[in-house]
């Protein structure tokens, strides 16, 4: 079942904008393997990221082995994943 996946981190979006390209993701590009959908917007503190993935599994594996990394090396920080069961979605044909 699909999972949406809500993040929020202190930081700037020129450090988020630098993992994803550190992650091979462009802007209006596509997902890695196992996402549906993904969007960042900034907050007060920082910015936050919501994805839909379809399993909470394909998520965590993504984030151990690609996301943690590379913004840790762009300077943010891990967040705690909240995590929310998806009912239905829609995606572009």
């Amino acid at each position: 079942m699909a999972v949406a996946v809500v993040m929020e981190f202190e930081g700037t979006l020129d450090q988020y904008d630098e993992t994803c390209s550190r992650m091979g993701l462009t802007p209006g590009g596509p997902t890695p393997p196992g996402a549906l959908f993904h969007w960042v917007t900034p907050t007060d503190g920082g910015f936050r990221i919501t994805d839909v993935w379809d399993t909470r599994e394909a998520f965590e594996s993504y984030a151990q082995e690609t996301i943690g990394p590379n913004a840790a090396a762009t300077g943010l920080g891990a967040p705690q994943p909240e995590y929310h069961e998806v009912h239905n979605h829609f995606v572009k044909a």
